[in-house]
């Protein structure tokens, strides 16, 4: 059983192309209806990641939270994120930096040719003894559609999350980036260290301890010594339970920035993420009188828009 409605293509469109925008990570499906001219219609997120989905059942879900959207014969579809990684609904290879528009559109993988396809992610391979591979779903998207926004073609972007990513991007070209393990490490010692112990995490962020967090970070020459000071700090009462999780989050993403050894020279640094996370990072740049713009999920429409609409043959 074909899931997909209408799958019988004329030769010719009869109207203007519209997109259906998918980006499907390991914990939430969001999806965007956009227009011929990139204007987002409409929008719709679900708890379904990739983890959810039975082996096999990729089709059904697409089709189940979009196959209305995709009944129209004149829209197309391009698809980012984990559903392209061996666990998601087919694999599709990296595609190897440096890389633009080009090499993403050169190696899309079609699951319906000339109509639906998975976009790839990117690989920075080793190049010396003392560098490793790193790889990116999903986050090629936010990329292109930033620089789109901000109508840049080189830059450096901060991308926070679980994963954080650092990327250089020259003329147009993904050409080098770095990943951090911001966000799982900050889970995993709140919730399954001794740290755990002394935290409350059912606070909001406190702005001043954070800030102080950010500044040990910058002094310390080393960060597995400066994270017991969240349970000593703790243990003398000198910053209650409320406030720990917010000088832990504060150590390590000033152990992140200071490991990129950012210039405050340099023009403004494009954030890209959640809102609660831009806020920490756009505190802690502007502690170190860093400059940055941010943009949020808007990046991702606009970047899959601008890869549909950069050449690519839709038969």
């Amino acid at each position: 059983m074909n899931p997909f409605p209408n799958p019988d293509m004329p030769s010719q469109l009869t109207k203007p192309a519209e997109w259906v925008m998918v980006d499907w990570g390991t914990s939430t499906l969001r999806g965007a209806l956009l227009s011929a001219q990139g204007e987002v219609l409409q929008e719709r997120a679900f708890a379904q990641g990739i983890l959810t989905v039975p082996d096999g059942g990729f089709a059904a879900v697409f089709a189940e939270r979009f196959g209305d959207w995709m009944a129209e014969s004149h829209r197309r579809c391009l698809i980012s994120g984990m559903a392209g990684s061996r666990q998601g609904w087919q694999e599709a290879p990296y595609c190897l930096c440096p890389a633009g528009f080009a090499e993403l559109g050169r190696h899309l993988l079609w699951l319906e040719p000339g109509r639906i396809a998975l976009v790839p992610g990117l690989s920075c391979m080793a190049v010396d003894a003392m560098k490793t591979p790193d790889v990116m779903r999903g986050e090629e998207v936010q990329i292109f559609g930033a620089l789109q926004l901000a109508q840049r073609d080189s830059a450096t972007l901060v991308l926070p999350g679980t994963h954080s990513k650092w990327v250089q991007v020259h003329s147009g070209r993904v050409t080098e980036f770095k990943t951090f393990m911001t966000g799982e490490i900050f889970a995993l010692l709140s919730q399954h260290s001794i740290l755990a112990k002394t935290l409350d995490l059912n606070g909001a962020l406190d702005v001043a301890t954070f800030l102080q967090g950010i500044e040990h970070s910058q002094q310390a020459s080393s960060v597995l010594h400066s994270l017991f000071a969240v349970r000593t700090l703790g243990l003398f009462e000198r910053l209650p339970a409320a406030a720990l999780p917010s000088y832990l989050s504060g150590l390590l993403i000033g152990e992140e920035l200071r490991s990129q050894a950012v210039s405050t020279e340099t023009v403004p640094l494009i954030l890209i993420g959640s809102d609660a996370l831009k806020l920490r990072y756009t505190l802690a740049l502007q502690h170190l009188n860093i400059a940055s713009q941010s943009w949020g999920a808007e990046a991702t429409w606009a970047g899959l828009f601008a890869l549909a609409t950069s050449g690519l043959t839709f038969a």
